[in-house]
């Protein structure tokens, strides 16, 4: 391959990396299917390629939604053990974060609602939302009608809004302040200001420190608070499972405000949150080992500041 076909494929690297992983969710996976999109290019007739920019979009698309719809990633996201992979903010496969729809589409309660919409309404509603592709340009990439990429991205947006009935944004002051006072309820057993810290409608998730073996989901504010109290309670049995004593930050992860949890400079799992009219609407904790890599890997060249708990 001609080193100008090569350059050419770099330039618009990111972009794919960026589509890839709101379609799948996961860096590692994302980063797969760029390098066979790649593969493809170096092997297509380029000459015959009117569009390049138009013809990788296809390629990562579909390559994606293969990926998706084989039977082992079926059994693995519906066996309830599947969350995202979380990045830190600055990552350049984050994207494209220059409108709300843009910045929401990646955030970890949205990836994980995605999970719940078809393959072809996933890619519909990421191509849509995140990028900004028409209508025409969608049918094209899925070889589908435009009617039909229509429907696709009306019943993808009704089953993301049913599920995100939220007030207004926290701006990041308010969010800190707010998951400040939530952390100093949560390690002090104050579980009645915890409460008061959540939505009426609060919704938790997580991988269960990562040893878990299906996903843990709570509703209501009382057992969420609950959930949160035995969660953040230290203990030597916890230390032991961490390898030390944690040191507690705050970054910004997939676009919201986050705990990331810290042994020796090693991140060992991060709890992100989402504000809504001054409370924590959603939290989604994640400390699997496969799922941090990532995220420990650009931590090493974060400066995170003071940490908000020194010594959990």
């Amino acid at each position: 391959m001609d080193s100008a076909a090569v350059d050419q494929f770099e330039a618009g690297r990111s972009r794919l990396a960026s589509l890839a992983y709101r379609l799948l969710g996961s860096a590692a996976d994302a980063e797969d299917a760029v390098q066979d999109t790649f593969l493809r290019w170096q092997a297509a007739d380029r000459e015959q390629i009117q569009v390049p920019e138009a013809w990788l979009t296809k390629v990562t698309t579909n390559l994606c939604l293969d990926r998706l719809r084989s039977a082992q990633a079926r059994h693995e996201r519906t066996a309830g053990a599947w969350l995202p992979e979380p990045l830190l903010d600055g990552d350049p496969m984050l994207g494209p974060a220059d409108t709300f729809e843009q910045r929401e589409s990646v955030t970890l309660a949205v990836l994980t609602l995605l999970e719940r919409l078809s393959p072809a309404e996933r890619a519909v509603y990421v191509l849509r939302e995140a990028f900004s592709y028409s209508h025409a340009e969608i049918a094209a990439i899925l070889d589908v009608t435009e009617a039909a990429s229509q429907q696709h991205a009306h019943r993808a947006r009704t089953r993301v809004a049913a599920e995100r009935r939220r007030g207004g944004a926290a701006d990041p002051a308010s969010a800190r302040r707010v998951v400040e006072e939530f952390l100093a309820a949560a390690t002090s057993g104050r579980t009645d200001r915890l409460v008061a810290l959540l939505t009426d409608d609060v919704t938790a998730v997580s991988d269960g420190a990562g040893l878990a073996r299906r996903l843990l989901r709570y509703r209501s504010r009382e057992r969420v608070a609950s959930f949160v109290r035995a969660g953040f309670k230290a203990t030597p049995a916890k230390r032991r499972l961490a390898g030390g004593s944690l040191a507690m930050h705050l970054a910004r992860v997939n676009g919201t405000l986050a705990v990331v949890a810290v042994v020796g400079g090693r991140v060992v799992g991060a709890v992100a949150f989402e504000i809504s009219d001054g409370k924590v609407a959603s939290l989604c904790g994640i400390a699997a080992t496969d799922r941090l890599a990532r995220l420990d890997e650009a931590w090493q060249h974060h400066e995170p500041g003071v940490p908000v708990i020194d010594a959990w």
